[in-house]
C-alpha cells in the first residue's frame, strides 16, 4: 500500500541521520497508518491533501491515542513531505499547516479531606514507643500540619527556621521561588504541632525547625519522603498517591471547595501568575454544577419527573 517515496525516505534516514532500526520501523508504521487512512478517502501519500492528513490526525486523537504519540506521528509526516518536496516528488507540502495537538494540562492530584485527617492521625506513635520513634511521629505531624494548613512547598517547609514558629505566631514568613517572600497563616493545630516539635528538639542546636542528621543542615527531601511513606502505609493510603506537592494541591483544592477566593489562593500559594492558580478551578466548576442541579427550578423539575 505504501511506496511513493517511502523507501527512499527511510533510506535517507538510515544513511544521512543514522536512524536506529526501531526508529525506522516506527516511521514506517506511522506512514502505513497515514496511507491506510488516506486510502479510505481515495488518496495516497503521493496525492494527499491537507484535509486528508487532518482527518487522519483527528482519527488518531479520536481513537484515544496519547497526544505525545500523535505529535510524534505528525513529526514523521512533516519530515516525509519535506523530503518529497526537496526531492521534487511533490510540488507542494500538504503537511505544512498541520497543527500539533496541544498537550493536555493534567489536573492536580489531591487527597480527600477524610484522607488528610487519616494521615494526621497516623502520625501518632503507640504508647510505649521509644523516644526516637515518638520524635519521628511528632515531626511527621508538624510537617503534615504545616504543609496542609499553609500550602507550603517542600523546599519552603524544610527551610523554615525555628524562629518562624516560636511564640504565639499567627503568620509565618516564607521565602518561595525567585526569593519572593510571602506571609501565610498558621492554624492553631499547625502551631501546636510545631511547638511540640520544638519542645522535643529543645536539646538540639539547630536553626532549622526540621533539622537533618547534621543539625546544622535542614532535613533532606529524601529523609522526609521516607517518613511520608511510613505514615501513608499506616493511614492505608497508597504511597504512590502521596507527595508533599499532593498535600499542597489538597490545601488549594479544599480551600476553593469551601469558598476561598482564587486571588487569595494565589497569594497563599506564592504563584507569580494567577493562570497557574486557575488549574484548581475544576473544583469551582464542580461546585457550580452541583449548585445548579440543587437550586435551579428547571433542574429540580426534571429531577422530580424522573
Amino acid at each position: 500500500m505504501i511506496s511513493g517515496g517511502v523507501d527512499l525516505f527511510l533510506e535517507m534516514l538510515a544513511a544521512e541521520r543514522a536512524a536506529a532500526p526501531n526508529t525506522l520501523a516506527a516511521y514506517e508504521a506511522d506512514l502505513t497508518s497515514c496511507a491506510e487512512s488516506l486510502a479510505r478517502e481515495g488518496q495516497t501519500l503521493q496525492t494527499a491533501t491537507t484535509e486528508g492528513l487532518q482527518n487522519w490526525m483527528a482519527a488518531l486523537v479520536g481513537s484515544g491515542q496519547a497526544r505525545r504519540t500523535v505529535a510524534r506521528r505528525l513529526s514523521c509526516i512533516r519530515q516525509f513531505y519535506l523530503f518529497l518536496l526537496r526531492e521534487g516528488m511533490r510540488a507542494d507540502n500538504p503537511a505544512a499547516h498541520l497543527d500539533s495537538p496541544k498537550p493536555r494540562t493534567p489536573l492536580p492530584r489531591f487527597l480527600s479531606e477524610s484522607e488528610v485527617l487519616a494521615l494526621l492521625n497516623a502520625c501518632a506513635e503507640p504508647d510505649g514507643a521509644s523516644l526516637p520513634k515518638k520524635r519521628r511521629g511528632i515531626l511527621a505531624k508538624a510537617a503534615l500540619e504545616l504543609l496542609y494548613a499553609s500550602g507550603l512547598r517542600i523546599s519552603e517547609l524544610l527551610a523554615l527556621p525555628r524562629k518562624a514558629v516560636a511564640g504565639d505566631q499567627r503568620m509565618i514568613m516564607v521565602r518561595g521561588k525567585g526569593g519572593r517572600e510571602r506571609l501565610v497563616p498558621l492554624s492553631d493545630s499547625a502551631r501546636e504541632a510545631a511547638q511540640a516539635l520544638l519542645e522535643v528538639d529543645a536539646h538540639l542546636e539547630s536553626a532549622f525547625l526540621f533539622p537533618g542528621r547534621d543539625p546544622a543542615k535542614p532535613m533532606t527531601r529524601q529523609a522526609f519522603d521516607r517518613i511520608l511513606h511510613t505514615v501513608a502505609i499506616r493511614a492505608e493510603i497508597d504511597p504512590a498517591r502521596l507527595s508533599p506537592h499532593v498535600l499542597r494541591h489538597s490545601f488549594a483544592t479544599h480551600l476553593l471547595a469551601h469558598g476561598a477566593d482564587l486571588r487569595a489562593l494565589q497569594m497563599l500559594l506564592g504563584h507569580a501568575d494567577i493562570a497557574t492558580t486557575q488549574i484548581y478551578t475544576h473544583v469551582q466548576t464542580e461546585r457550580l454544577q452541583k449548585a445548579v442541579q440543587a437550586h435551579h427550578p428547571l433542574a429540580a423539575d426534571s429531577a422530580h419527573t424522573k
